[in-house]
């Protein structure tokens, strides 16, 4: 039923913003392990490698996450990277 109601996004987009994330992660990450972002961010460290390889979907709870801990907006994680 949403199918029907609510626009899709391409999956030319959806990739796209896949990798954005990937790069703000990896930017972030810098020179902490995977194990020391983990505790950074709340985030299991094998669920961060998946996404800093643009290879798993994100969920907007984990999203949000991210954001509180990073402390930064949603918008600033997928804005091309300056």
């Amino acid at each position: 039923m949403w199918d029907s109601i609510s626009p899709k996004i391409p999956v030319m987009a959806k990739k796209r913003l896949a990798k954005q994330l990937a790069q703000f992660l990896r930017k972030q990450r810098g020179d902490l392990t995977f194990q020391q972002f983990s505790r950074k961010t709340g985030i299991s460290d094998s669920t961060l490698h998946r996404l800093e390889l643009a290879e798993q979907n994100i969920t907007i709870s984990t999203l949000e996450q991210l954001s509180d801990r990073l402390k930064c907006t949603v918008g600033e994680m997928v804005d091309k990277q300056k």
